[in-house]
């Protein structure tokens, strides 16, 4: 009875009715906690936390959150850390529009490719090996910038070190095996959007740098290069503190697990099979490119577009292009949170047309910072872009937990390489050439996310329903064991392998919303020991 009390390392330490309310706990009665588990955060039935405590470090579900944004936010820290410098930087390697279009292009191209392999690490592996190893492999590539001579040198160093970005995909799903899915939304998207300032703070860190740097006695050609050596050491720094202190589940670390038998080995083709054939998972790969994509793309051009169009300084330019980065502080968090409130009430129905007007929103403030000519309504316009655009990457990480329980890795690696796919299509058609002036490229960019977002429509789970459909009138498939427990065949349910299916599907039945959560499951699907 201890235990129940609120002894310290319990479960129930912290909820004891005399500490101070959570905002974020999960009070629902369909999400149990387990109150035989022994962690400083009160846990369901698979050991996520079901509270999401920002300040605390507690181990491991906030020491991973923290680890997880931290590291994210050096990658993109690194990734655009030379957008900031392009003035200097094109007129050191004489570079052409062509040139610096073909290199932001290649900075988010190559987490294309690495974003799927980490799906595949994640689910296998563990995102602890995946995010580390990346991390840290990326840090050589980021000094090369230092010694760069050539236009080509400097777009194939850029192609690399974007290679980096694929944390977000380790990221995602850490926090998604961490955390339980009434709060997903929230604190995927805080993790995420923490990590996407880095996107913001490079904007304001590497002019800063340059500046010292050159008062230190540089000539600017060479203060831009020495300036890398501080993202390339915080890559180290983070690989090693996330390889250290990091977990890859709430028990332990899969390697460890799968040796006692606690966590089953799975099969990469059975992995694979299940994500590319649910078509929910393409139409989100689409609409992430429109969201987390033209993010990316504003990171590349936003610096010079200010720079070029209004005539400001390149440190003024570099402030205004670091509050759109910046804006992910709360604007991707607000995603997340808004998809999970929308669900209280109105299920996964409430996070689809959450994640529809965000999205939406976004794409029109797009076209009108293309079309705005005084600064401050550009400013102000280029803000409300990228309020809506980052809260729409949070909203669609409220939903991408439930699309497969089994794929997730690979799921949110194919999402997240959807986003690095749109972020280089746009760059390719609006901003690598002088077809279209920068600012008509925007407008356009715009028009794209409003058409792209409309998908979203045709996302039905039969067990929730869509945006405009009620769920299936089926006894048996309108449950979640039924929706979950599908990616197992009968030989592996025989020997245990879906149960962790069928406890997500247990406590993932608050999608039904809050008219609905009280319908009972079908008999039969739930075996007791679940």
């Amino acid at each position: 009875m201890a235990n129940e009390v609120g002894e310290p390392g319990s479960s129930m330490h912290g909820v004891t009715g005399r500490e101070q309310t959570f905002a974020f706990a999960v009070t629902s009665p369909a999400v149990p906690t387990d109150l035989t588990a022994k962690f400083a955060l009160p846990v369901d039935s698979e050991h996520k936390a079901k509270v999401f405590k920002l300040f605390s470090f507690a181990n491991p579900h906030m020491r991973t959150f923290h680890l997880s944004w931290i590291s994210f936010f050096t990658c993109f820290v690194s990734t655009f850390a030379a957008a900031p410098l392009v003035p200097i930087i094109r007129d050191n390697l004489n570079l052409t529009k062509s040139d610096i279009g073909n290199a932001g292009v290649a900075s988010v191209s190559g987490s294309i490719f690495s974003r799927l392999v980490m799906g595949a690490v994640c689910d296998l592996l563990g995102p602890r090996y995946g995010c580390a190893f990346l991390i840290m492999l990326a840090a050589p590539t980021v000094f090369c910038m230092c010694f760069v001579s050539s236009a080509g040198g400097y777009i194939a160093v850029r192609f690399m070190i974007g290679f980096s970005l694929a944390t977000f995909v380790s990221c995602q799903f850490w926090m998604s095996t961490m955390f339980n899915s009434k709060i997903i939304g929230l604190v995927n998207g805080t993790a995420a959007g923490w990590g996407n300032m880095g996107g913001g703070a490079t904007q304001l860190l590497m002019p800063l740098l340059y500046d010292i740097i050159q008062r230190a006695g540089a000539t600017p050609f060479t203060a831009w290069r020495i300036a890398f050596f501080i993202p390339g050491w915080l890559h180290i720094i983070m690989g090693i503190l996330v390889l250290t202190l990091g977990q890859d589940l709430p028990d332990g670390n899969r390697g460890a697990l799968q040796k006692k038998g606690n966590v089953a080995q799975d099969k990469f083709s059975k992995v694979l099979w299940y994500a590319i054939t649910n078509y929910r998972t393409w139409i989100f790969a689409l609409l992430y490119g429109y969201s987390m994509g033209v993010e990316l793309s504003t990171d590349n051009v936003i610096a010079e577009y200010f720079y070029d169009r209004f005539d400001l300084q390149l440190h003024t330019a570099g402030i205004i292009a670091a509050s759109f980065g910046m804006a992910n502080f709360f604007a991707r968090p607000f995603g997340g949170f808004a998809s999970d409130f929308a669900a209280r009430r109105f299920g996964m129905r409430g996070r689809l047309w959450t994640l529809w007007i965000l999205q939406t929103l976004g794409g029109v403030f797009c076209i009108l910072l293309g079309l705005v000519g005084s600064l401050p309504l550009a400013v102000a316009t280029m803000i409300l872009f990228s309020i809506g655009a980052q809260s729409a990457c949070g909203a669609t990480f409220g939903i991408i937990p439930f699309i497969s329980r089994r794929s997730l890795g690979i799921i949110s690696g194919l999402t997240g390489a959807g986003g690095n796919f749109g972020s280089g299509l746009t760059q390719l058609i609006f901003f690598s050439s002088t077809r279209f002036s920068t600012a008509k490229g925007i407008t356009l960019m715009g028009v794209m996310i409003v058409c792209c977002t409309l998908p979203v429509t045709l996302v039905h789970f039969p067990q929730w329903g869509s945006m405009f459909l009620p769920p299936s009138k089926d006894a048996v498939k309108a449950n979640e064991e039924y929706y979950y427990g599908s990616e197992w065949n009968e030989e592996e349910k025989r020997k245990g392998l879906h149960e962790g299916s069928l406890k997500f599907a247990e406590n993932s039945r608050a999608e039904r919303g809050r008219r609905v959560a009280a319908a009972p499951t079908p008999p039969n699907l739930t075996p007791d020991h679940v």
